[in-house]
C-alpha cells in the first residue's frame, strides 16, 4: 500500500462492515458538520451522528453508508469507525431516509426508554431510603 493512502475500518458491535484499503479521503457528519479526512491529516478522534459517511478510493469511486452514532479514531494511515448500525447503498436519498426513518427514530425510543428507566430507578431508590429508615 502506497503511503499516501489510508485503511478503513467500519465496525459494528458485533461484526466488522466494512474493511477498505487504499482510500483517498473520507467525509463524515459530527455534531459541528461535516468533517473530511485526508491520509496526511494529524491522527484524531471525532463523535459521529447519524448521517452519511462517504469513502473514496481508485476502484470503487466515492461510496457512501448511512451510520448511526459513534466514533472516528484516525491513527495514521488507518481510520477506524465504531457505529451502531451501518447501511450501504448506491442510493443517496434512500441512505438519507434510512438515517432519518431508522437511525434518529431509535435514538428518539432509546432516549423515551432510558427516560422510563430513570424513573423506575428513583422510585426505587426513594421507596428503599423509605423502608431503611422505617427500621
Amino acid at each position: 500500500m502506497q503511503p499516501s493512502l489510508m485503511t478503513l475500518k467500519i465496525l459494528l458491535p458485533f461484526q466488522i462492515f466494512a474493511d477498505k484499503t487504499g482510500i483517498t479521503r473520507i467525509v463524515a457528519e459530527t455534531r459541528a458538520g461535516s468533517y473530511g479526512i485526508l491520509p496526511r491529516r494529524l491522527d484524531c478522534v471525532a463523535p459521529l451522528v447519524p448521517g452519511i459517511l462517504i469513502y473514496e478510493n481508485d476502484e470503487e469511486g466515492e461510496i457512501y453508508v448511512a451510520v448511526d452514532e459513534g466514533i472516528l479514531v484516525k491513527t495514521g494511515p488507518n481510520v477506524f469507525v465504531s457505529v451502531r448500525n451501518a447501511i450501504d447503498g448506491t442510493d443517496l436519498r434512500q441512505l438519507q431516509e434510512a438515517v432519518e426513518l431508522e437511525f434518529l427514530d431509535l435514538n428518539e425510543r432509546e432516549q423515551n426508554v432510558r427516560s422510563v428507566l430513570a424513573k423506575m430507578e428513583s422510585g426505587f431508590i426513594h421507596r428503599f431510603t423509605e423502608f431503611q429508615h422505617g427500621r
